[in-house]
């Protein structure tokens, strides 16, 4: 009997969120469930996705950015074709492979001139897992900084420096000395590594939970500061990097030169799960530093040939297709036709970002009915009115966006590189056609507010 994938999904493609509800996470199957987002897609091109139905929906998501060329890019799909019928040698683990040396040689290309070695994984989190334990063997020292409300990861020493609480609780004892100090402040940064007992400070160039973007000063005083006390400079650009705002790495913006980088979620194309990390050739040769030390800190699968050939191609879809630039260029544009809309509406506080990375954020207003209606969905639970964004944007308008953290009141765009001018107009007239709903009390979308609101405080009390 012949083995098809194209047969399975087509005998099960309804059949996930039953599949899911018995052998997996079956609370994701709730949330979608609830929020209307239960839907079959049954393709993918591009920055759209298509459901069964046929209907079009544009991913301003682009799977929490990994699909930063855009879903099945035929250039990335080729490669990958190629080689598996090329019956290539792959994790030949006493060896060394020719595409993971390629790879290297393609991202040191686009990094500051210091870092010129790369290691790879599989995953961010991987990658941060490595530069911890890299700043520790480097520096003999054992503590590290971070930054509160910043996120590296969930595995346990990324976790122990991702300084959002909801995802840390009842998963401790975390890893001991570790840090934690606000986003853009360095005073504490300074007071933090003042003792000269910090191995690193990890810190990403832009927040992701949120899209808090630093001062001007922030990052080159963090450089100096990082080298006034010998602790390593680490940049966390697993979602900022590779063409996300507007430059190949965010450090560009403030042009500043850390000792390591750690990446992955654009890099795989969205196919086969690559991360790295590059570093001065200091740090790789102080933990590689003898030949019985060779295989210190690896991964099995992290140079495997269908990893690195999707990392190949995807770096040259970024550069061919010049989608750094068309980051810039129409991430700036949206963020500025939203910003044009916070004169006429009241809930709308700023649109702020950088390239495809852009948070519009909400506030209490100052009309009496309008605040009456947003402090009734604070009380339930806080950071609830960007579901009355997000939800009408999907099943009305099918602009698929997230709220950008537990608790604050920014919806996130986090889009595939390659919108057209036709994508920013139609996602600044949606945004435009659902904010100006939410000014309308009473109507349907208060009435999607208030069972919002009742849900929320049904799980409080559950």
């Amino acid at each position: 009997m012949t083995f098809s994938i194209a047969d399975l999904f087509a005998q099960h493609s309804t059949d996930k969120f039953d599949l899911h509800e018995q052998h997996l996470n079956n609370q994701m199957v709730r949330v979608l469930k609830t929020i209307g987002y239960d839907r079959h897609y049954k393709r993918a091109l591009g920055q759209y996705l298509y459901d069964q139905e046929g209907v079009e929906y544009l991913d301003l998501l682009s799977g929490f950015g990994v699909f930063a060329v855009g879903r099945n890019h035929p250039t990335v799909i080729n490669a990958l074709k190629e080689t598996l019928t090329l019956e290539l040698p792959n994790l030949v683990q006493l060896d060394v492979s020719v595409l993971s040396g390629l790879l290297a040689q393609e991202i040191l290309k686009t990094t500051p001139e210091h870092l010129n070695k790369m290691f790879f994984c599989n995953s961010g989190t991987e990658a941060v897992e490595a530069a911890i334990k890299f700043a520790r063997y480097t520096t003999k020292r054992e503590k590290i900084v971070f930054c509160e409300h910043g996120y590296h990861g969930l595995t346990l020493g990324s976790l122990s420096i991702t300084g959002e609480e909801i995802f840390r609780e009842g998963f401790g004892p975390l890893l001991p000395g570790c840090i934690s100090v606000p986003f853009n402040d360095l005073a504490a940064l300074e007071k933090a590594l003042s003792n000269k007992d910090v191995a690193a400070f990890i810190v990403e160039p832009i927040q992701g939970k949120g899209v808090n973007l630093p001062d001007d000063n922030y990052l080159p005083e963090v450089e100096r500061l990082c080298k006034q006390y010998g602790a390593l400079f680490v940049a966390d650009e697993v979602q900022t990097g590779i063409g996300r705002t507007g430059k190949f790495w965010a450090i560009e913006h403030w042009n500043v030169k850390p000792d390591m980088i750690c990446m992955a979620k654009a890099l795989s194309g969205g196919f086969v799960p690559v991360g790295g990390v590059a570093m001065t050739q200091k740090i790789m040769d102080t933990v590689y530093n003898r030949m019985d030390r060779a295989v210190v800190h690896g991964s099995t699968f992290s140079k495997n040939n269908m990893a690195m050939a999707a990392g190949l191609a995807t770096l040259h879809v970024i550069q061919t297709e010049k989608l750094v630039e068309n980051s810039a260029k129409v991430g700036t544009d949206i963020i500025n036709s939203l910003n044009q809309m916070t004169g006429k509406y009241e809930f709308l506080k700023e649109v702020r970002g950088k390239g495809m990375m852009i948070a519009i954020e909400f506030k209490s207003p100052k009309s009496l009915t309008l605040k009456a209606a947003w402090a009734m969905l604070e009380a339930a639970n806080k950071g609830l009115f960007c579901q009355m964004i997000t939800i009408p944007l999907f099943k009305e308008y099918h602009i698929l966006t997230q709220v950008a953290g537990h608790g604050m009141n920014v919806v996130k765009l986090l889009p595939p590189l390659n919108l057209t001018q036709k994508d920013h107009d139609y996602i600044v007239s949606s945004f435009d056609k659902v904010i100006a709903d939410t000014h309308q009390i009473p109507g349907s979308i208060w009435d999607l507010g208030k069972n919002l609101a009742s849900h929320a405080l049904k799980n409080k009390k559950g």
